[in-house]
């Protein structure tokens, strides 16, 4: 298949969300009505309410006690609840004008049944300036690429966002 350059889509639509003290109970449309997919975002609300305003948010550690990060952590992306360290609560922390380099990819053609973005699309694994993990996510254009190309993210917000981790996507800088 040739690549082109045109934007992709995503063959999803808004899911809904209930509001359960502070954590997000997502209503997710999968395979319509009938499959509707339930599921909670507990903990890490706040990162999904992050990428629907158009904000990263990732987490870090701040236990001094911490034998890693001594109360000076890394962020983590995707974040994390608690420390995989020393098992403390991590905080949040907004990663400002979110860039980085594409660590890994792979051209996906075929995508399996219930697949929210439109094939053939770019799968990619992004290191990010600041950030001590490798974020997975998808690349907006079908543009060829290499290894170590420079990415920003951008976001779906508004009346856009589907308010999953597809909210975030990478564009080529």
């Amino acid at each position: 298949m040739e690549r082109t350059t045109d934007k992709v889509k995503l063959n999803t639509s808004p899911s809904t969300i209930t509001k359960v003290d502070d954590a997000w109970l997502l209503h997710f449309p999968r395979f319509g009505e009938e499959g509707t997919h339930y599921h909670t975002y507990g903990l890490l609300t706040p990162y999904f309410e992050g990428l629907g305003a158009g904000r990263l948010m990732g987490t870090r550690c701040v236990n001094p006690k911490c034998p890693v990060s001594r109360g000076d952590g890394e962020r983590w992306l995707p974040p994390r609840a608690d420390c995989p360290d020393c098992h403390q609560p991590m905080v949040w922390d907004e990663i400002e004008k979110p860039a980085g380099i594409i660590y890994a990819y792979t051209w996906v053609e075929r995508g399996g049944s219930g697949l929210e973005i439109e094939c053939p699309y770019y799968q990619i694994d992004v290191k990010m300036d600041g950030v001590c993990t490798i974020l997975k996510g998808y690349l907006r254009d079908r543009t060829p690429i290499q290894i170590g190309d420079r990415v920003r993210a951008g976001f779906l917000t508004g009346a856009d966002a589907t308010n999953t981790c597809l909210d975030i996507y990478w564009e080529l800088v």
